[in-house]
């Protein structure tokens, strides 16, 4: 049997490297306008440029117009086939599942209370993927990638979004009511991302055409949901609370390393999901923490400062990360 040369392994292996290096540095430079974005926004913020009120209405905006609109023009374009796969939506909810529970087991080992490690779960597996998840990954992935990255969004809204609160509530009453669970029905009707991507399917459903007038409106408010999204995220970052860092580098490092990493495994090797379609996912879950976990976190009347710090630290570093993780999961299909 013949053996191979050690010299032409390291060769081998060297130009691997070689290769990986030079496709992340390409990702890398198409993720800077988007982080770039961020920036200006945290910029602006910070010489007073941009208000904490004028980054609240911004976030307004694009939460209820601009990212509601893009969600109903991707979603009028595909089919219930395409996005009710339930494998994939079990392997990301498996993945996921596994890390909010080892959160709360490892935050309830520290000593923390059952609010604040459900929180902590919580900003360990929701990312920022109504902002940054929509705006990057069908850029640098592709169009096709656009079904997956909105059950990804599916499962944190229908999912994460109600266990939260069902989780808080159950604890501080120490029973669940009726009401808690009518609020949460309400709260997810009334929610535009979830009322936009439930419109959208329904209209792909019945095949209506979507007329060029409308279709040129969405596009062009839907357009807006990109720069506006990664503004209002640098904007709030700057008016993030300062403070002890060891537990917001714990949850970044979680949400950036963790989250994708068992997603993968539970995608590849547990549910041996197609090549691109586990790219997408892992990508996905290498989003920054969600800003919406220091919402309910604050509304709770729990600390948030942890969560700002966190959501600060992680995404400052996924310009790093995020890079690193799509040059290698594009090396699954390439």
């Amino acid at each position: 049997m013949q053996t191979q040369n050690p010299q032409d392994v390291s060769l081998l292996w060297f130009n691997r490297a070689n290769d990986l290096t030079n496709l992340m540095f390409h990702i890398f430079l198409n993720t800077l306008p988007f982080f770039a974005l961020i920036a200006l926004g945290y910029g602006a913020a910070k010489i007073a440029i941009f208000s904490k009120d004028a980054t609240i209405h911004l976030t307004k905006f694009v939460f209820y117009f601009a990212l509601s609109a893009m969600l109903f023009k991707f979603s009028s374009n595909l089919s219930l086939k395409e996005i009710l796969e339930w494998d994939f939506m079990a392997a990301y909810l498996i993945g996921s599942m596994v890390l909010y529970v080892s959160t709360v087991l490892i935050a309830k080992l520290r000593g923390t209370s059952f609010d604040i490690s459900v929180i902590e779960a919580q900003c360990s597996v929701i990312g920022n993927m109504g902002w940054m998840g929509l705006a990057m990954i069908p850029i640098l992935l592709g169009e096709q990638s656009i079904s997956y990255v909105i059950m990804v969004l599916i499962i944190d809204l229908i999912i994460f979004g109600p266990l939260i609160v069902i989780l808080l509530v159950a604890h501080r009453e120490r029973h669940l009511s009726l009401k808690v669970f009518r609020t949460i029905g309400t709260g997810l009707i009334k929610n535009p991302l979830v009322l936009s991507i439930s419109t959208g399917l329904l209209w792909a459903a019945f095949e209506i055409p979507v007329p060029e007038l409308l279709d040129r409106f969405m596009t062009i408010l839907g357009g807006a949901s990109t720069p506006g999204a990664l503004f209002a995220i640098g904007a709030s970052m700057a008016f993030a609370a300062k403070g002890q860092i060891s537990i917001p580098l714990y949850l970044s490092a979680n949400k950036l390393i963790m989250h994708p990493l068992l997603v993968g495994i539970a995608s590849l090797l547990v549910f041996q999901i197609d090549p691109f379609a586990s790219a997408v996912m892992i990508a996905c879950a290498a989003m920054p923490v969600a800003g919406n976990v220091y919402m309910i976190a604050t509304h709770y009347g729990l600390p948030g400062e942890r969560i700002s710090i966190a959501i600060l630290i992680s995404t400052t570093v996924s310009i790093a990360t995020i890079s690193l993780i799509i040059s290698v999961v594009t090396q699954f299909y390439a």
